[in-house]
């Protein structure tokens, strides 16, 4: 458009310049004066001027204007386009700027989850650990107690029957197995009674 604009100025400038010729002409001081003429070669070359300029006009800068209002509104729309390319990719980098920061969020998530669960796993097998530990430990104190009972039977029995066998010896004479199961059972009873207290 300012190109347009540019152009019918020269035009009107050029006119005036050759509607002034004639008055320059007359101005001048004679021979070596390029307006000094007569009026014919004026017209002429008014007419010249004019036919150039309509054929210019039309066929030269018409054409060279249309192409540089074509070159402008193209240059206009790959701005525009390029704006709205811009526009539209921001949107984009804000959407992608969402998501990672949504996904950095979910992952953190995911982790404290993961730390909470392998805190419970493992105090939950600290317990079960204890509780198995301390199962175990009953179960020894009651072997170690049947084994405890058990010796001191069979050391009761043990020394009931050397007690027997030196009674025989002192007294002389062999016991009956129904005085020797008596004393065995008697001594027992004392020695239990003896280690209750």
């Amino acid at each position: 458009m300012r190109t347009l604009y540019t152009a019918k100025t020269t035009y009107i400038a050029l006119c005036t310049l050759a509607l002034s010729m004639p008055a320059l002409a007359e101005s001048g001081e004679g021979g070596n004066n390029i307006f000094a003429g007569d009026i014919g070669n004026v017209l002429w070359t008014l007419v010249v001027f004019g036919l150039v300029l309509f054929v210019l006009g039309k066929y030269a800068w018409g054409p060279l204007l249309e192409s540089l209002q074509a070159r402008e509104d193209f240059i206009r729309e790959s701005l525009e386009t390029a704006k709205k390319d811009r526009d539209e990719a921001e949107g984009r980098l804000k959407q992608y700027d969402d998501k990672l920061t949504e996904a950095r969020a979910e992952a953190t998530a995911i982790v404290e989850e993961g730390r909470r669960d392998s805190e419970v796993l493992r105090q939950r097998i600290e317990e079960e650990a204890k509780v198995e530990a301390e199962k175990m430990i009953q179960r020894a104190k009651r072997e170690i107690n049947i084994a405890k009972e058990t010796a001191v039977k069979e050391l009761y029995g043990l020394s009931g029957t050397l007690a027997t066998d030196i009674a025989a010896r002192i007294v002389g004479r062999e016991l009956k197995t129904e005085d020797h199961q008596r004393l065995i059972d008697d001594s027992i009873s004392e020695l239990e009674r003896l280690g209750t207290n």
